[in-house]
């Protein structure tokens, strides 16, 4: 058994509604009728891709290879999930197929999820580098047992051995696989963000930081009495005086979890007239929770990734305070595209 990374930046509740992992280069068709031969394949990609650059195919083919053949079943896969920058595992259970009358992605592998939504915070820093590969099929070597640590026994086998994955060629190493470039650098920089809000934050802390951070985007707002609040710990609005509607509820939870329906509703349930309500989390929603934010007006969701995308926009606006809890600095990297 050996473990992959699938990275799928096309695709979102497919994959998980469907049960699969897909990659994209569609337009050559169904890849058992062509061959699973690089030699083969590399033809197939340059007389379809006729203005793209020699080495870009070869590393085209080698991914369309790893995906379709050498991706075994009862191997698991690590799907970064782009929704919400979750992750997702899971153990392949069928060989490749090709879908033709998908609009899109149409080469796949069957896969029964084992672990859905993990937080990128369960994961150690070199491990999350590792699955951070800017390649689409990647082998897992350096950090396999975490990710399988995650997997119930019934997922994968009460007795498992990790077989690693065959090494990449030197052609197929097209992305740079230990290069950190922009995109790296900047999942590096939001997963420590992320870590530092749930670690050197305690429960009552991430409430005051809330405050704050709404104070940084224009609002006045100010926290409740601890642990004595009724399901509401910040209360916000843009009338400096607080005495013009409309009033902001905003729940505070300092966990990487899923958040669920019932707690969505417990706030929405301290809601009167002319008052908005706020769910600001570590983590994400699960499906129930988000249908109500659609469904309701004046209620928002914010998750872990969104909070971090405000950190980020609004950290010179920050107190000191936090800007020390969460120490960065602006830096020029090197861009995704170059040496391409």
């Amino acid at each position: 058994m050996a473990v992959f990374g699938v990275r799928n930046d096309a695709l979102t509740t497919e994959l998980i509604d469907g049960g699969f992992v897909s990659v994209g280069w569609d337009e050559i068709g169904d890849l058992s009728q062509i061959g699973l031969e690089r030699e083969q394949l590399k033809a197939t990609l340059a007389r379809t891709f006729p203005d793209d650059k020699p080495r870009s195919i070869a590393s085209w083919a080698g991914t369309l290879l790893r995906f379709a053949d050498e991706i075994s079943e009862g191997d698991v896969v690590v799907a970064p999930y782009r929704p919400d920058s979750t992750i997702n595992i899971g153990v392949v259970t069928g060989p490749y197929e090709f879908h033709p009358d998908e609009p899109t992605h149409r080469h796949r592998r069957p896969v029964r999820w084992g672990r859905l939504g993990l937080s990128r915070t369960d994961f150690s820093q070199p491990a999350l580098y590792e699955i951070g590969c800017l390649l689409t099929v990647f082998g897992i070597r350096k950090h396999p047992d975490e990710f399988l640590s995650k997997l119930s026994i019934g997922d994968v086998g009460s007795q498992v051995a990790v077989t690693p994955p065959t090494p990449l060629p030197a052609e197929d190493d097209l992305d740079g696989v230990d290069e950190p470039r922009a995109s790296r650098i900047e999942r590096h920089t939001r997963d420590f963000v992320l870590e530092r809000l749930k670690s050197a934050l305690s429960h009552q802390e991430f409430e005051e930081f809330v405050a704050d951070l709404l104070c940084a985007l224009g609002y006045q707002a100010r926290t409740t009495s601890y642990s004595q609040d009724g399901g509401v710990d910040v209360l916000a609005h843009r009338d400096p005086l607080g005495v013009e509607p409309p009033l902001i509820k905003v729940q505070c939870k300092h966990l990487t979890s899923n958040i669920g329906a019932p707690d969505v509703q417990q706030l929405i349930g301290t809601q009167t007239q002319n008052e908005l309500s706020l769910f600001v989390s570590l983590g994400s929603y699960t499906r129930e929770a988000m249908a109500i934010e659609r469904n309701r007006q004046g209620l928002r969701l914010i998750g872990g990734e969104a909070l971090v995308d405000l950190v980020l926009r609004n950290y010179d606006r920050l107190p000191s305070r936090w800007r020390s809890a969460i120490p960065l600095r602006p830096v020029l990297v090197v861009d995704d595209s170059a040496g391409i």
